[in-house]
């Protein structure tokens, strides 16, 4: 990321590129191409090499398979050890990308994100014209595994950062930490590092012949137990390599470690790609204990939950009283044509081109109260909706040409009413336009909150009609 990098907008890349590789458990070639996509269309891999040419959406409810690496599937489609590449996707800063595929899994090339990395570099980094729209974590977030004795916490920060400690009861690997404070140091300090994986865990891969890309160079290779030189023969044939041995601290040989702690910032890779199957860029401070694959994944489904749940809150109006309005109760009746007892704008205290939030603070002294309903004062539905046509009036006529106009409302759709609005309730009226005025026709969308629950909302078209 360069220094004129913008974290608030979407990017994509400048052009397609493509690498070639084999997969490390198929050992079939595939050949990968990553190529630029619209706004909102996030990460989406494609089989070309199936019939109908299928799509798989990056998304952790898509996930089948967490074994070893990552599998999404989706039909008769599926796609394997995707963590590598969403990992430098994410790391990169690339929002939105159609990563095209001819075969079954991911090329492991070194078994880091580098090599993706090194692509995107080549082709360069786009930015786009659209806000990118980042989900805060405000409150800790949970997850543990009793039985594998993980544990993983999302905390509130200001930007997207991980912790992984990882603890294998191993004498080689010990315990080791990682962290990555910002996406920035993504390229030095963590793209570079390589999966890894216990020589037990080899042994039985061989056996079950399920290591056919593999390459001494793509995996480090912990060697936790005594080795017979008949095992290191048979290690030397699988790799295809006259001789193999291990290094006096305890790995295979013909690698040298890019960090002493690799394995931990492969760990934190790791994290990074699962976590980007979410779906919705976060800012909060990922602490990882012991992660794995299955739960990260699972970790990922709890974040995506917790979003989806509250997600209308991320766009919720911030009224502070003491901030001065936009437009004050005198200046919305020289742009309004309504007066007592119809006018139900206080004040506005947000203004922009497409959007607007007004201000009704509802006191039992309304003259609606003595009838709707005497003794369990109810603010009726449709007064709710009229003070957010209002509210919408002032942003239409504030986008028009100078002259006086007045706003007619042809159509409303999609009205619900989810919460009473009662006395002394405060509501915050918010107005945005859903498309370009047209021909004075505006098409806006109305929410009505107090504090941050949703009282009422729907979508509003109207007409201004220049006054003569």
């Amino acid at each position: 990321m360069d220094k004129n990098f913008n974290p608030d907008k979407q990017h994509t890349l400048s052009d397609t590129v493509s690498i070639s590789g084999t997969g490390l458990h198929t050992g079939v070639n595939v050949d990968m191409k990553l190529k630029p996509a619209n706004p909102g269309f996030g990460y989406q891999f494609q089989r070309i090499d199936l019939p109908g040419m299928p799509v798989i959406k990056a998304d952790c409810d898509l996930v089948t398979d967490t074994s070893r690496g990552t599998t999404l599937e989706m039909g008769d489609a599926k796609v394997s050890t995707v963590e590598h590449i969403l990992a430098a996707l994410v790391g990169m800063g690339i929002d939105n990308c159609l990563i095209e595929i001819n075969g079954p899994e991911i090329p492991i090339i070194d078994g880091s994100s580098e090599p993706f990395v090194k692509i995107i570099e080549e082709t360069g980094v786009l930015e786009q014209d659209a806000a990118k729209a980042w989900y805060t974590i405000d409150t800790n977030i949970s997850f543990y595994d009793d039985v594998k004795r993980v544990e993983m916490t999302a905390l509130p920060a200001t930007n997207y950062q991980i912790t992984t400690l990882i603890d294998f009861n191993s004498p080689v690997l010990g315990t080791q930490h990682a962290g990555l404070k910002a996406m920035v140091d993504f390229k030095q300090e963590i793209a570079p590092c390589r999966t890894f994986c216990f020589l037990h865990e080899l042994e039985m891969l061989l056996d079950n012949n399920l290591v056919k890309g593999g390459d001494i160079n793509n995996a480090i290779v912990v060697v936790d137990k005594p080795v017979t030189d008949e095992e290191m023969g048979r290690l030397a044939k699988a790799f295809g390599r006259d001789k193999v041995e291990v290094k006096s601290e305890g790995y295979l040989n013909n690698l040298e470690l890019r960090f002493p702690n690799e394995p931990a910032r492969h760990k934190l890779l790791d994290v990074i790609g699962d976590l980007a199957l979410i779906g919705y860029p976060i800012k909060g401070h990922i602490i990882a204990n012991r992660p794995g694959h299955s739960s990260n994944v699972e970790f990922a489904k709890i974040i995506k939950q917790y979003i989806k749940k509250n997600k209308h809150l991320k766009d919720i109006p911030v009224y502070d009283p003491n901030q001065p309005p936009v437009y004050s109760q005198q200046q919305i009746e020289r742009t309004l044509p309504h007066r007592f007892p119809f006018l139900l704008v206080d004040k506005i205290i947000e203004l922009s081109d497409t959007r607007i939030v007004g201000i009704k603070n509802v006191t039992f002294n309304e003259y609606f109260f003595q009838g709707h309903f005497p003794g369990n004062p109810v603010m009726p539905g449709v007064l709710q909706v009229e003070a957010l046509a209002q509210t919408g009036g002032i942003l239409c006529i504030n986008a028009m040409p100078e002259g006086q106009y007045d706003t007619y409302f042809i159509k409303i759709d999609n009205c619900k009413f989810k919460q009473k609005v009662v006395p002394g309730d405060t509501m915050l009226l918010k107005m945005e336009l859903i498309e370009p005025i047209r021909r004075g026709i505006c098409v806006m969308r109305g929410t009505v909150y107090v504090g941050n629950k949703v009282c009422t909302e729907g979508e509003f078209t109207a007409q201004l009609v220049k006054r003569n």
